[in-house]
């Protein structure tokens, strides 16, 4: 039994024997690693790009740049206005006129903060997928909110702020409810 492939394995080695071992260390001990000095240069690893991030800071400033003044001061009889940059004056003053059929309408007063947001959320975007050009929100005046002031007026106005969908809001003429009530303009996509 000269033949290595036909000799039996040994049952406390199975891997081979010891002299498989040094039949091998013999065979490789002239072997040196490969040493080289030129080596082919990686390449440059690029940095990682925060796009979430970017996202996110894009929309604080848009935010930021189409807030009007802080509206945190906003006390019950002052009128509520806003428009994106596109839209024109002449658009602005037919809104505040009551020129533009009102299409829809909706009441908050008696909602909370939470409920209101989801309702007037849901009441736009409704709206829009009707195609209307002009809606009314009423918010109230925020009379029984006493020192707080107008809780839902304030929320209201950052809201629609914030929302693409609604082009300009600016509050009604008196007989619409004055300062409690706001048009709003939609985008008809």
């Amino acid at each position: 039994m000269n033949d290595k492939s036909n000799r039996p394995v040994d049952d406390e080695n199975p891997q081979g024997t010891d002299e498989d071992a040094d039949l091998f260390r013999r065979a490789v001990s002239d072997a040196r690693p490969i040493r080289s000095e030129s080596r082919a240069p990686l390449p440059p690893r690029s940095k990682p790009v925060a796009r979430l991030r970017r996202r996110d800071e894009r929309a604080v400033l848009r935010e930021s740049l189409e807030a009007d003044a802080d509206t945190s001061n906003l006390q019950s009889g002052d009128s509520l206005r806003f428009n994106r940059p596109h839209i024109g004056r002449r658009t602005m003053r037919k809104l505040a006129r009551g020129s533009f059929a009102v299409q829809a309408e909706i009441d908050l007063h008696g909602m909370t903060a939470s409920e209101a947001e989801e309702a007037l959320r849901q009441f736009i975007a409704d709206a829009q997928l009707r195609g209307l050009r002009c809606v009314r929100v009423v918010h109230g005046k925020g009379l029984g909110s006493g020192a707080r002031g107008p809780v839902l007026k304030r929320k209201v106005d950052a809201w629609l702020r914030r929302w693409q969908a609604v082009l300009a809001f600016v509050s009604t003429r008196q007989v619409d409810g004055g300062t409690g009530a706001v048009y709003v303009l939609l985008d008809r996509n």
